[in-house]
């Protein structure tokens, strides 16, 4: 299961048991507010799409839309979001539960600007039901990400 290969990755940092598990859903934006408590755009939500050849992650707010030509201006493609096959294939979690951490190798990560106006967030862990809340430098150290971008809108 993807939340054990996150749970592991975290013990590494002995930040396990920030990991926090839900008796209901936290898979869509909403959900994740309602199990929090907390304003839906904290929600730091992991988009998977495949651009430069390979599975890339787009970590943005909740309250965050893909901007496409944002995107293709970064990307240098237009914005394919994974099945949700190809999600647990290339990334390694299932939608619903898609996080930048233990994620396959070759995967890229990209946090996008719109996540700076928080001082914490709230990514999920690799399954529908979870979340850990980290601040944005600790999103940058734990997701490996690759770098920042702007390829969102209407936040």
């Amino acid at each position: 299961m993807a939340i054990e290969k996150v749970r592991a990755y975290f013990r590494e940092y002995g930040m396990e048991g920030r990991i926090q598990e839900f008796d209901v859903s936290s898979a869509t934006v909403e959900l994740a507010a309602a199990a929090l408590q907390c304003e839906p755009q904290r929600i730091a939500k992991t988009l998977s799409f495949m651009a430069e050849g390979h599975a890339v992650l787009v970590v943005s707010a909740g309250d965050a839309k893909i901007d496409n030509p944002k995107y293709k201006a970064q990307f240098g493609v237009k914005a394919k979001m994974l099945t949700p096959e190809e999600a647990e294939t290339l990334v390694g979690h299932a939608v619903g539960g898609v996080c930048p951490f233990a994620v396959n190798e070759g995967v890229k990560v990209y946090l996008d600007v719109s996540l700076k106006r928080f001082k914490t967030v709230f990514p999920a862990c690799g399954s529908s039901n979870s979340a850990i809340e980290l601040t944005i430098a600790e999103l940058e150290k734990y997701s490996g990400y690759t770098g920042w971008v702007d390829v969102c809108k209407g936040y």
